[in-house]
């Protein structure tokens, strides 16, 4: 279900009894939307996150640990000089929407005791974060909203903080049955599209709980009902909601979630669900890989764009010069005319544009038409062919290099691509990005309030049943510390003739059982995971080099064996998958 306000009301709940009277201790920002603050209250260390995204704009408590830039934006400095070491004073929505108010008391240069207001208004794209002075004025925003974006409100530095324009709704905690039920008269139909019309901050999934409580059917109507009895009934379950409070996931039928609630709604009884002690542990289980894929895919898509365009570039040229390549073959008939013309010189007639010449290489002997530079001698000409064959023969070997190069460049783009889309976190995926930076294709970024120290990314680590370690490189970097560091009797795998990851079976001898499983993820983490079978080459380690100035990731193997296996997801997901460190 969305952020609504009955959702935000339990969260307010937990933050007012969590987090007053605490003492701001650090504040970062991870991502240009997004702030943490790091609190200490009721003798323990607490982090608050608030979300601006457009997708999943929130606020709760955390767990989740994340990397800051290495320079902090001005926004995140603003927040510093005025919070930091303040006291956490209150906390409260407004009208029961999806706007919530911080009040943290700081002393100012002066040593004077001040309020300053963190507002965040939910709002899906438009959703901000504003520091609110003690005097009501905007000290800074997370996005600024100038009168080209929005001739209702603006939202910059100095001006005075304006709340949304109202919506014509109730708000619960003012709630009264005579009003509520003269609304609901108002709105005949479903029940559910009433309430959501009438109360401020209850959304339809919300609005369909309380008619399945009513009514026992989510999708019952207002005069089923009445106004007057759905009204009281509205009335009651919003006043008592609170003391129902168990956080609760839905899930799929593997476990994902699917949606959040703040108590267990009976109109989703029959399926399956995980309850939590806090908000704060509901929303980031229900965010937390949600949000990082997410970003992920964000943040990857300028290296996508890169990549293919690269790719585009490389196959264009190489299909130029495999066009070259089949012109250059027919060098040797330049050599064969200017011999012909060298033997049968008596034959040309003088100024003739062409002639006719027997060719004796051909099987059939079927003459050959030669054609001439009128201002040549036959002799002349016959030296002009035998030019044209030399330049077409050099040519014809470069071709054929540089068809190698492109051909070695295709290969490592698409390897890149491969690896990109097997990106799980933000090191995963810098690593990639500085990869790209160091062969040439994209260019360093200085800019230190976007730029991360993110801890190395590991590897995939698997166990097979009999306790063999598995080791799967997620990129070429890993790749090739994986190749490098193995022990010499180890086996070596890669997908045969493609890109893909090199996998490392950590045993002298390793079983067929784990052989097969090796070769199931060397065939799964390559570019042929949807194929219907891909060949596997295994070796031992000792027989595996990488060239000197090879491009990232790539090595020669010799005395391999072929394994024919296919990629299957659920043997990929029933794998023992080590975490690290263990």
């Amino acid at each position: 279900m969305p952020m609504d306000g009955l959702t935000l009301s339990f969260i307010r709940d937990e933050l007012d009894a969590t987090l007053t009277g605490g003492r701001v201790d650090k504040i970062t920002q991870p991502e240009r939307d997004e702030i943490i603050i790091a609190l200490r209250s009721l003798g323990k260390n607490r982090s608050l996150l608030i979300s601006i995204n457009p997708n999943c704009a929130r606020i709760h408590l955390t767990g989740d640990r994340r990397v800051s830039p290495l320079e902090p934006s001005n926004f995140c400095m603003l927040m510093r000089k005025h919070l930091q070491g303040g006291r956490f004073a209150a906390v409260r929505q407004i009208g029961g929407d999806r706007i919530l108010e911080i009040d943290i008391e700081n002393r100012d240069e002066l040593g004077d005791l001040r309020m300053r207001t963190l507002v965040l208004e939910i709002m899906g794209r438009h959703s901000n974060l504003m520091l609110v002075n003690y005097d009501g004025r905007i000290i800074d925003a997370l996005r600024h909203i100038t009168d080209d974006i929005s001739r209702v409100r603006e939202v910059l530095p100095g001006l005075e903080y304006r709340r949304p324009p109202a919506q014509d709704k109730l708000a619960p905690d003012a709630l009264t049955p005579a009003a509520l039920a003269e609304r609901l008269a108002r709105n005949p139909g479903r029940l559910a599209k009433a309430y959501a019309a009438c109360i401020s901050g209850v959304s339809i999934q919300a609005a369909r709980e309380m008619t399945y409580r009513l009514l026992g059917d989510e999708d019952g109507r207002v005069d089923e009902a009445t106004p007057e009895r759905a009204a009281e009934f509205a009335c009651r379950y919003l006043h008592e909601m609170h003391s129902w409070t168990k956080p609760t996931l839905v899930l799929d039928s593997d476990g994902a979630p699917l949606d959040f609630m703040p108590f267990p709604y009976e109109c989703r009884a029959g399926l399956s669900s995980a309850s939590f002690d806090t908000m704060g542990e509901m929303m980031d289980a229900f965010f937390m890989q949600r949000d990082k894929v997410e970003r992920i895919s964000q943040k990857s898509a300028a290296l996508h764009r890169v990549l293919h365009s690269n790719i585009e570039r490389c196959e264009k040229k190489l299909g130029l010069q495999l066009d070259a390549l089949r012109d250059g073959a027919n060098c040797e008939d330049y050599r064969i005319k200017g011999e012909l013309l060298m033997a049968q010189s008596y034959a040309v007639t003088k100024g003739a544009p062409r002639v006719m010449l027997d060719n004796y290489y051909a099987e059939d002997g079927a003459p050959i038409e030669v054609e001439l530079d009128v201002k040549l001698s036959p002799t002349a000409n016959a030296q002009r062919y035998f030019k044209l064959y030399q330049k077409a023969k050099s040519a014809l070997h470069q071709a054929a290099e540089q068809v190698d190069k492109t051909r070695q460049e295709l290969y490592y783009l698409e390897g890149q691509l491969d690896n990109l889309q097997k990106c799980t976190d933000e090191s995963e995926l810098n690593e990639v990005r500085e990869e790209l930076v160091r062969e040439g294709y994209l260019r360093a970024n200085h800019n230190r309030r976007t730029l991360k120290k993110l801890p190395p990314s590991m590897p995939h680590h698997f166990r097979a049943p009999d306790g063999t370690d598995i080791l799967v490189g997620k990129n070429n970097l890993q790749n090739d510390q994986l190749t490098r560091t193995a022990e010499p009797s180890d086996t070596w795998m890669h997908a045969k003739d493609m890109p893909g990851s090199h996998v490392i079976v950590c045993t002298r001898e390793p079983s067929r059982e784990t052989l097969m499983l090796a070769a199931h993820l060397a065939a799964y983490f390559s570019k042929g995971r949807n194929s219907s079978q891909v060949p596997v080459d295994y070796t031992k380690r000792k027989f595996v080099k990488k060239p000197a100035g090879a491009r990232p990731g790539f090595v020669i193997y010799t005395h391999q064996t072929t394994l024919f296996v296919t990629p299957d997801e659920q043997t990929v997901k029933d794998a023992t998958l080590v975490s690290p460190g263990t």
